[in-house]
Formats: C-alpha cells, structure tokens, sequence
C-alpha cells in the first residue's frame, strides 16, 4: 500500500470550511483512487457567490452545498471541466439556485487536431469518465471575467488533462481544477487529454505570480512555482524513462506502463498505461517515436 500523500488532509464530506476570508470548501463524499478524498466545490463571496466545481451527481453533496448557500445569492456556477465528478451537479445545482453555468465548452470542446482525430477513429478516454451530457449555459473563452458583488474571476484555459478545462484566477489565488494536484499527478489521457498541451498549460501558469493553488482534489497547495516545477520535471523524466524502455524493442503503452510504473498498485496501473499513451502521442508529434501502423490505443511504438 502506498503512504498517504496528505495525511493532514482530513475534511468532513458535506462540511463548508473557511480556507480564506469570503471562501469556503465543501468536500463531495466521492472518495476514490482518482479523486483522492473527494471533489472541491468551492464557495467564493460574501452575500453574492460563485460556485466553483459543483461535483459529482450526488444528492447529499447537493444539500450540503444548499445548507451552505443558505439565503445567499448564488451569481454564477463555473466549471473547471466535464469530468463526472466536477460537473454533473451543475444542472441542479442551477435550477435550484436559479444561476447560469459557466465553462469552456461541452465536454468535446477544446481539443488540438490530433485528438479530435483519434476521437474520430474510436479512442475513448480512460480515468474519472467524462460528462458527455455536459453543456454551460455560458461558454468563455480564454481571458473572459465573471464577476459578482466583491469578486471577480479570470478564466484561463488550460487543456492538458482534459480539452475544455479552465482555471480561474482570483487576485494571485488560481482554482486549478485538476491540472494541479498537490497529492499526485494529474491523469492525461487521451483524446480527452493531451499531453503537449497540458506541458503548454503548465508552462503558462509558470508566468504568474500566484500565491496558492485551490485544486479539485486534495489539500491548498502553498508553493504554486514548486509544484509546477515538479509537475514539468516529472512528466519530463517519465519521457526519458519511455525512450529508455523503447531501447529495448517496440512496445505497446501498456507494456511499457508495466515497465515503468514499477511502484504503482494494480488498480492504478490502467491510468498508468493512459499516460505512458499521452507520452508516445506527444513523442510522435515531436517525430521521437512512430507507431507501427495506425495510432491507436494498442499500438506498438518504435523509436524514431
């Protein structure tokens, strides 16, 4: 069993925390080895609201973040991407506080050209699931502002973990969605995930000046250039480590992920074979490694 990456992380599902003067953490009660302890819905405003990450389709996660509203207005729901344990409640969340949902795109928008084609081929994504009933109310675009009585958020977008995800800047505090974990690293797996655009993504974020990081899963990550220092050295290092493992002969990504994950349990090692995916996409594209024959999930990989 893996050590506990958080062990001061310790919210109660369904219990609104105060994290900061006019925001508030509602942890969704959907723990799981890709959620961590659960989803960050957060709540940002005095008196007018922004609801960030609704979270997964849950009733009680609903009511809970009823009792916490209150008799507060609720101005706009954003949604950092259509995974099915950020953006279901949305819609009810909405009709029940009569507020617009805002976000990127459906859960298909967003994506570079070479995953829209392996969409168009049949690969489907791997890990949390995706929302493919998902549409906002108000779509926004790179830069776009929502703004409320007191507060105004920056959306920024993102992809890399999935097409459509958004940040959202408040001040120098970033909501991360899942781009950003202080727990573990970020899933990418394609076609929702693209892996040149979540290095692209990171490296952006580099350019700011934040003071923390509110991401979907796990505990506020304090040292923001820290972690996307990690994050870009990581996936680095894991690209080495599948040129290395493709010394030995062509494989496919799941022979490799075997190869290389050697720590990671078994119930993870699927998630592990999507990344080790998302680093032979991006390495084609950077014509380090060829598929033999068409690109697909089951390929087997050569270098260059």
């Amino acid at each position: 069993m893996m050590p506990d990456p958080q062990p001061d992380f310790q919210p109660e599902p369904g219990v609104a925390e105060w994290l900061a003067p006019g925001l508030r953490r509602v942890l969704a009660p959907n723990p799981s080895p890709m959620t961590f302890r659960g989803t960050n819905t957060y709540l940002m405003g005095d008196g007018d609201l922004a609801i960030i990450d609704p979270g997964p389709n849950s009733e009680s996660h609903l009511n809970s973040l009823l009792q916490a509203i209150g008799k507060e207005r609720v101005s706009a729901i954003l949604v950092t991407h259509a995974h099915v344990d950020h953006s279901p409640l949305a819609a009810a969340l909405s009709e029940r506080v009569n507020a617009p949902v805002h976000a990127f795109s459906d859960a298909f928008g967003g994506r570079s050209a070479v995953m829209q084609d392996l969409a168009r081929t049949g690969l489907v994504g791997g890990g949390e699931g995706v929302d493919t009933t998902f549409s906002p109310d108000v779509t926004l675009a790179d830069g776009d502002s929502v703004a409320g009585d007191g507060w105004s958020l920056r959306a920024i977008h993102t992809p890399g973990h999935f097409g459509n995800h958004l940040c959202f800047a408040w001040d120098d505090m970033l909501f991360c969605g899942d781009l950003v974990m202080g727990w573990a690293s970020s899933l990418v797996s394609p076609p929702d995930g693209d892996l040149t655009d979540f290095m692209a993504s990171c490296r952006r974020l580099q350019d700011g000046t934040w003071s923390v990081f509110h991401s979907g899963h796990g505990a506020p990550i304090p040292d923001p250039a820290a972690r996307l220092d990690w994050l870009i050295r990581h996936r680095l290092s894991r690209e080495a480590a599948v040129l290395a493992a493709l010394q030995e002969g062509p494989a496919t990504s799941a022979a490799l992920a075997a190869r290389i994950y050697t720590d990671t349990p078994a119930a993870l090692l699927p998630a592990a074979t999507r990344n080790v995916l998302a680093h032979l996409i991006d390495l084609a594209g950077k014509n380090q490694v060829s598929p033999i024959g068409p690109l697909h999930a089951e390929a087997r990989f050569a270098l260059t």
